[in-house]
């Protein structure tokens, strides 16, 4: 299978999306044992928003994040369209 060569612009948002990932699973470890910080729930909730957002943006350019659901496809099924993990 030949690599899908891909824009800067995609690499850019999944390097913003890695971060905000890291974000919110820090957050979730630190309101395991702080669940009464109302300023990391905050910043948990806001990040999500913003998870949300870069997600959108991603997929509606480049193809579906995740399988099982938690990502629509476009018509013809294209989950071959976005490179494999191991191959950004």
């Amino acid at each position: 299978m030949t690599q899908k060569k891909l824009p800067v612009e995609f690499y850019d948002l999944m390097e913003q999306l890695q971060a905000v990932d890291f974000v919110l699973l820090d957050l979730t470890l630190y309101l395991d044992t702080h669940n009464g910080d109302y300023e990391a729930i905050k910043q948990y909730n806001h990040y999500s928003q913003e998870r949300k957002k870069l997600k959108k943006a991603i997929e509606s350019k480049y193809g579906p994040l995740m399988q099982y659901g938690h990502s629509y496809s476009g018509y013809p099924w294209n989950w071959d369209d976005a490179p494999w993990p191991w191959q950004m």
